[in-house]
């Protein structure tokens, strides 16, 4: 075992985060006033950088792009929140959540019976090698990637290039294939049902706009949240589950609490980053207890300190996780591409 976890024996680490699991465990209570002001609050804020850029991208188009920047990072947030709807966390119930979670679908354009079930495989599997390629950023271990064929090595070179992952393979996902039902790895119906169903609703919300505003205008608008809000996503994404101590196991050591806490990080983000991604940078503690809403994260972190010293990476730190490209089971962590001999 590596990171936080490493100098103990798996009965130690089991311990540990079990005690962890039951100290977070009081955070774990939805506030329906908390989550309306939330929810309320970043509508508005939306609403308004929208009617802004509506307003602007004919005669001012410069100023257009400036404002795609907080859009984007508040598509993130909505994000979020409907990332807590599906955990069944943002509201106390779960009707409440998965209506505000299915709406809230038009503007992260994920249909969200078919992420809210990729996700929890998600967590049912993080940190397992066996059980990779659901609901994650694809990573092979270091004897997988000798026994590729040279176009094999070029190929997954490419889709882990930061470059082409976050500018174009993200955004993609989210453009493109959450608009088809097939390769998520999904009952055929409950795909079709999910992906369908939103692709109809944003068929008549965003046709009604282009009606009103012209397809061009939407367009220049659309593309450039949707481009930013995704590449940051994934950026996220891939800090949270890619990073030198992270710690993965085979399914006979694998275990459920123990993954959640040494295969995820901590991510410190300046105040009003942590605003927009709804703290979801303790993403430790998320995993550890995902019943816990986002607006209640950065409590149970000061209430528990000892969360403040797993896996914390800062934006510097993790900048430097970009070169991790592969999992070495000998050495038991994440290495680059020049360290394969």
């Amino acid at each position: 075992m590596t990171g936080y976890l490493g100098n103990f024996s798996h009965d130690e680490a089991k311990e540990t985060v079990t005690r962890l699991a039951r100290l977070c465990a009081s955070h774990a209570r939805p506030d329906a006033h908390r989550a309306v002001l939330q929810l309320a609050t970043t509508l508005a804020l939306l609403l308004a950088i929208g009617t802004a850029m509506f307003a602007t991208v004919e005669h001012a188009y410069w100023v257009t792009l400036l404002l795609a920047a907080p859009a984007a990072l508040l598509v993130v947030r909505l994000f979020i929140i409907q990332h807590d709807c599906g955990h069944g966390s943002f509201f106390a119930a779960r009707g409440p959540d998965d209506l505000t979670g299915r709406c809230l679908s038009l503007f992260t354009l994920t249909p969200y019976g078919l992420w809210k079930r990729e996700h929890a495989l998600h967590h049912a599997s993080s940190g397992n090698l066996d059980r990779r390629g659901i609901g994650d950023i694809d990573t092979l271990t270091v004897e997988e990637y000798k026994r590729l064929s040279p176009l094999g090595r070029l190929r997954y070179r490419i889709y882990r290039n930061p470059l082409f992952l976050f500018w174009f393979g993200v955004p993609f996902y989210f453009l493109v294939l959450q608009r088809l039902p097939w390769w998520h790895g999904l009952p055929a119906r409950e795909a079709w049902k999910s992906v369908l169903a939103l692709d109809l609703a944003i068929i008549a919300a965003y046709g009604s706009l282009a009606y009103a505003f012209s397809l061009g205008n939407l367009l220049m608008i659309v593309v450039p949240v949707v481009t930013l809000s995704a590449a940051a996503g994934g950026w996220l994404f891939y800090i949270q589950h890619n990073f030198k101590e992270i710690c993965w196991e085979r399914t006979i050591g694998w275990d459920f609490q123990v993954a959640a806490v040494a295969g995820s990080s901590y991510y410190v983000l300046p105040a009003i980053l942590n605003w927009f991604t709804g703290h979801i940078g303790l993403h430790h503690i998320h995993h550890l207890n995902s019943r816990i809403p986002n607006y209640r994260l950065r409590e149970c972190l000061e209430a528990v300190p000892e969360f403040k010293s797993i896996n914390r990476l800062t934006l510097i730190d993790s900048l430097m996780c970009v070169r991790l490209k592969l999992w070495d089971e000998n050495r038991r962590r994440l290495v680059g591409f020049a360290d394969v001999t």
